[in-house]
């Protein structure tokens, strides 16, 4: 009975219903296309390229592992956790002699694989596509096979890939310079290798003799990976099985099938692990947010129908009626709402993870993953959604007497419900202590789901108290709102009167000016206190960088010899494990290394400071209880264990990392040697230090204010992942905006014609409407600003020292408009349209 009701309901009052539909529908859409990254995250595929043709792999173990034993009660419990590395680990090649001796195989292949970027000015459209070095033995993992020319045999030979090779206009005999671990190099292209399979997608391969690889590649006596293929009648699984067994108690791990991707492809196998991290706190986030509008939807919708629902109890229907049929009404919205919303949510997904890639947030080895969880998971958080938002909606008008409920229908309660001002003084607790709580967090990962929930739960707060704020702004701006004629004293009695309908539309507001503004201004915050930290501790005169993959050690070396050169102090950057916890390093020359640089030492000296000693932030000595003298016992990015004696505690951690090491104890640890940066104390001018290394392709001398101006550039490259990420959670809460303002208003045809009918002109009354929406703009941008402050504060307090975060006037104004702009159509428009009607008409029409 009450289900056909329902139906009936829904079925003549779609323009009701409509505002809570849209709601719906978009909250599905943002949970599916987040659901979708998260699944990516946890089961997308890597597929392999260049081991194609090896059925099994050996590789080295690329976790730090810790096990604890815990004894409680008589019981042992053990835990066994991991973390991945940031470098790749590389297999001693005593391994291969083991494998080969493991009853079916049929070959083992060694692999060396390191960097090696082709400088040529033809191949200048490669910056987006890795390149690497191997060895030709290796070219049969994929395999490769030569359709022009011969292997490389001498250490200048050079075999290309067929794509490199036709994108260049490159043939044997030509000559290529290669950037790789050492100094730049030119080669001749002995051959043009093209794989069986069809040209790699993902990666550009250059291949060198047996002995250039491996003096490349600078691990002697190590090899990246074996390839193994089984002998004639062996299964894969079989020769996995025998190989594991071979090499146990060893770090080497075996791979076949669609394991042999993370193996080949190291940060998309990192990938999973940031994709499932953004995917799950957009997603969280975006719950929450939906959670909140849709629940202030509701309570619009059920308040305009508040004399209905009235009559229902005045006619005999019970609490329980009133509440079956809401919450039937809300299922039947959220049930169709939800469906278009989560088939409109897998395409948006794919944008979404297709932007991320664009900006190399994600590599495009990780494939994006769908199946139907994460639909259905939209779907069934709508459904629950939208009946919990009905159910909370419904509560008092299903519990009060029917005479109550038709005296409320008139007239709206001057305070309300006691249990929504303890819900709200609550929620207004938990957002204080969330902004103590981010005031005292030190790291990234730490305090940013705390920011963006400590606004969600804030904005709850201003849900709940809104009717009380509301009326508490109309005190304040009365004298403003009388002065401006008829039309503001209008405005003026309409916020007092009906706070609950103006505390609808300054929620959503509010949420989006505050979670706006903390979005924009969160990563200035941290970005430009690091790079103050990073001018104020650089002493150098020049700073040299390179448009390749780094600044090779020859130029390091050739300046220090040169006349009027001081001190040239390399900097390479990596990230370290202390235990499981991950800390951003650095590795830095130690010659001459106080002449260029100047991380403000609190305790111990850098005297002396060399190949042993490591020197920290004062956050990494808080963390880890170190001071000068202490032990520092880490993993190095490839996985190497060593323990270093601390030398210095530094403050500017956010500028130069948490741990500083030597550069040549860094530089041998990871896939990169190269210097991000070199740091030049010199007399001498710029045009004549770049003269002096202009024989090293793409080196660039800078002032150290224009290398700031490029690490700038770096940051705002990476703002713009989390601004797409968050960008369409805004975009949901200003839809919510114009959704809950356009049903505001045009709920309210009927007042509209009585003023007409009083004698108020057309004009006069949009003019009302105008002065209600900037009245309402202003309340909600005050609160969301307050809100963002606060939060932005306290991030900045915690995570730089300092009470004062970035925030750029223009930006904020900028926010500030596009709210008034939102604001003012919403009103304007659905206001011009309830007053087309002929006033007479509206005024004796049933309701």
């Amino acid at each position: 009975m009450m289900l056909r009701y329902a139906l009936q309901t829904v079925r003549d009052r779609k323009g009701g219903f409509l505002g809570a539909f849209l709601a719906l529908m978009c909250a599905a859409a943002l949970i599916t296309a987040c659901g979708t990254l998260l699944e990516t995250g946890l089961r997308g595929t890597i597929r392999t390229e260049r081991y194609a043709a090896a059925p099994v792999i050996v590789s080295a173990d690329q976790n730090v592992h810790k096990t604890t034993v815990k004894h409680k009660k008589g019981k042992t419990k053990v835990k066994h956790k991991a973390k991945p590395i940031a470098e790749r680990a590389w297999l001693p090649d005593g391994v291969a002699d083991k494998v080969r001796r493991v009853p079916g195989v049929g070959k083992v292949v060694p692999e060396l694989t390191f960097l090696a970027v082709p400088l040529s000015a033809g191949t200048g459209d490669l910056a987006d596509k890795p390149s690497y070095g191997h060895a030709w033995e290796s070219a049969a993992l994929t395999p490769f096979r030569l359709v022009e020319g011969v292997a490389p045999r001498a250490t200048g030979d050079l075999v290309i890939d067929s794509s490199l090779a036709e994108r260049a206009r490159l043939e044997p005999g030509d000559r290529l310079t290669v950037q790789s671990t050492q100094a730049p190099r030119s080669y001749r292209v002995t051959g043009v290798a093209a794989p069986a399979r069809g040209d790699l997608a993902h990666q550009t391969s250059l291949f060198f003799s047996a002995a250039e690889a491996e003096r490349l590649a600078a691990h002697p006596g190590r090899i990246t990976t074996l390839g193994v293929v089984p002998a004639e009648g062996t299964k894969t699984a079989d020769l996995k099985e025998a190989v594991t067994d071979a090499l146990a108690g060893t770090k080497a791990k075996v791979s076949t099938g669609d394991d042999r991707g993370p193996v080949e492809f190291l940060d998309a196998a990192g990938a999973r692990v940031k994709l499932v991290s953004m995917g799950g706190a957009m997603g969280g986030t975006s719950l929450l947010v939906a959670v909140l509008v849709v629940v202030g939807t509701f309570a619009l919708s059920v308040q305009q129908r508040h004399r209905e629902l009235a009559l229902l109890r005045a006619i005999a229907a019970t609490p329980k009626q009133i509440r079956g049929l809401l919450g039937r009404e809300a299922l039947i919205v959220g049930a169709a709402a939800g469906v278009g919303g989560a088939l409109a949510g897998i395409p948006l997904g794919g944008w979404l993870h297709g932007k991320f890639v664009d900006m190399g947030a994600v590599p495009a080895t990780l494939e994006r993953t769908v199946s139907v969880f994460p639909p259905f998971a939209a779907v069934a958080a709508t459904l629950l959604g939208a009946w919990a938002a009905a159910r909370l909606s419904a509560r008092r008008i299903a519990r009060i007497r029917p005479a109550e409920a038709l005296a409320e229908a008139r007239v709206e309660r001057t305070r309300p419900a006691w249990s929504r001002i303890i819900a709200g003084l609550v929620a207004l607790a938990g957002g204080a202590v969330l902004v103590a709580v981010l005031s005292v967090l030190r790291t990234e990962p730490a305090s940013t789901p705390v920011t963006f929930l400590a606004v969600v739960v804030l904005s709850c707060a201003v849900a709940l108290l809104g009717p009380l704020l509301v009326r508490a702004a109309a005190a304040v701006l009365r004298g403003p709102l009388r002065l401006s004629g008829p039309g503001g004293r209008l405005a003026h009695a309409n916020l007092r009167g009906n706070a609950a309908r103006m505390a609808a539309a300054v929620t959503p507001l509010a949420l989006l000016t505050g979670m706006t503004c903390t979005v924009l201004f969160v990563q200035p915050t941290l970005g430009d206190a690091a790079r103050a930290q990073a001018r104020e501790g650089i002493r150098a005169d020049w700073v040299l960088a390179a448009q390749g993959p780094g600044v090779p050690a020859g130029v390091a070396q050739k300046l220090r010899t040169t006349e009027g050169v001081e001190a040239a102090t390399e900097v390479v950057r990596t990230t370290v494990r202390v235990g499981l916890d991950k800390y951003p390093a650095q590795g830095v020359s130690t010659a001459g290394l106080t002449r260029t640089w100047d991380p403000e030492v609190t305790a111990g000296s850098l005297k002396g400071f060399g190949k042993g000693g490591v020197a920290v932030s004062e956050l990494a000595a808080d963390q880890l209880g170190l001071k000068p003298g202490s032990t520092l016992k880490l993993t190095l990015g490839d996985g190497t264990k060593t323990a270093l004696r601390v030398r210095a505690v530094y403050a500017r951690g956010l500028g130069f990392g948490d741990l500083t090491m030597a550069h040549d104890l860094v530089a041998r640890h990871v896939d990169n040697p190269l210097a991000a940066t070199v740091l030049i104390k010199s007399d001498r001018t710029q045009a004549q230090l770049a003269a002096g290394v202009e024989k090293f392709p793409g080196v660039r001398v800078l002032a150290p204010a224009a290398a700031d101006n490029l690490q700038a550039e770096r940051q705002e490259a990476n703002a713009e992942v989390n601004y797409l990420a968050m960008g369409l959670i805004l975009a949901f809460t200003a839809i919510a905006v114009v959704n809950t303002l356009a049903m505001s208003v045009s709920e309210r045809i009927r007042e509209f014609a009585m003023l007409r009918l009083a004698g108020a002109s057309r004009r006069q009354v949009l003019g009302m409407l105008r002065t209600e929406a900037l009245s309402v703009l202003l309340i909600g941008t005050a609160i969301g600003s307050g809100i963002a402050l606060a939060v932005l504060t306290a991030f900045s307090v915690g995570m730089t020292g300092s009470a004062a975060p970035s925030v750029t006037p223009l930006v904020y104004v900028s926010v500030v408009a596009v709210a008034a702009l939102l604001a003012l159509t919403a009103t304007a428009l659905p206001g011009r349209v309830a007053l087309k009607p002929r006033p007479v008409t509206v005024a004796t029409a049933k309701e």
